[in-house]
């Protein structure tokens, strides 16, 4: 039985190590990103350099291509199909390169892990002010535990699908004081995407890192709390999974057993 072990650096920025295979989960190593400032947490300390890094989605909070320019080697990029160009218009023809784009349904081999696309109920364009489209995604992640990372999303029933799992890394909050109703989770509709994947271990990210610049006395709550309201909400809804509310720069270390 092998270890697993996931690293929360705020937002939705994660490295998870697995059959001595390391990712990298859409990251933001920046302290600010247009208007939203980094106001807790330190800023990210990568170990070295990622087998691979997961990009979700291209929202510029999980698709930062200035991020992308610092992680360090030269790792496969894992994109949504679709997205690759983009990356060779902001970034060059090497970076590129070492993309593979997958569509839900589809995976790749990344040192000893299997990395499969799976759905996202989530916006897949860049943003209002661009016509660039690629369908978001989540991933599970196989080695010697199985991983969920859902990227953004919303509820949709098809995640009973993914499991039994390990591990779920589920996003319960935003960036700002308000989040769009069926394409994020907030900590109620977390704690059941936890029931419906039905996860050994949970961590709850995507809240508490970044908030929009002059807005830090509008629903602070909403900043900081949606971590442990998720772990509050999991332990009616999903009593059986163990939920780690991790401070920024923690690590969370199991063994995993295919749950």
């Amino acid at each position: 039985m092998g270890e697993t072990s996931v690293t929360w650096w705020g937002h939705s920025t994660m490295w998870l190590a697995d059959a001595g295979t390391t990712l990298l989960t859409d990251p933001v190593l920046t302290g600010r990103l247009a208007h939203l400032r980094r106001v807790a947490g330190p800023p990210p300390v990568l170990p070295g350099a990622p087998d691979a890094v997961l990009l979700s989605h291209l929202h510029a909070d999980h698709f930062h291509l200035a991020s992308l320019r610092m992680v360090p080697g030269e790792p496969t990029l894992v994109v949504p199909r679709g997205s690759a160009g983009f990356i060779a218009k902001g970034l060059g023809r090497a970076f590129a390169d070492r993309c593979v784009e997958l569509s839900p349904g589809e995976e790749t081999k990344v040192g000893d892990v299997t990395v499969r696309a799976v759905k996202a109920n989530h916006p897949g364009g860049r943003g209002p002010w661009s016509n660039l489209r690629a369908v978001a995604l989540g991933f599970v992640v196989e080695g010697t535990s199985r991983s969920w990372y859902a990227g953004d999303t919303g509820l949709f029933d098809e995640m009973s699908d993914l499991g039994p799992l390990d591990l779920a890394l589920i996003p319960v909050g935003g960036w700002g004081p308000t989040l769009h109703a069926h394409e994020h989770l907030d900590p109620a509709q977390a704690a059941e995407a936890l029931r419906r994947v039905r996860a050994a271990y949970a961590v709850p990210v995507h809240y508490g890192s970044f908030w929009p610049v002059g807005l830090g006395r509008v629903r602070q709550h909403m900043f900081s709390e949606p971590g442990p309201a998720f772990a509050r909400h999991a332990a009616t809804v999903a009593p059986d999974a163990q939920v780690r509310v991790l401070r920024q720069g923690e690590t969370f270390l199991f063994s995993g057993d295919h749950a």
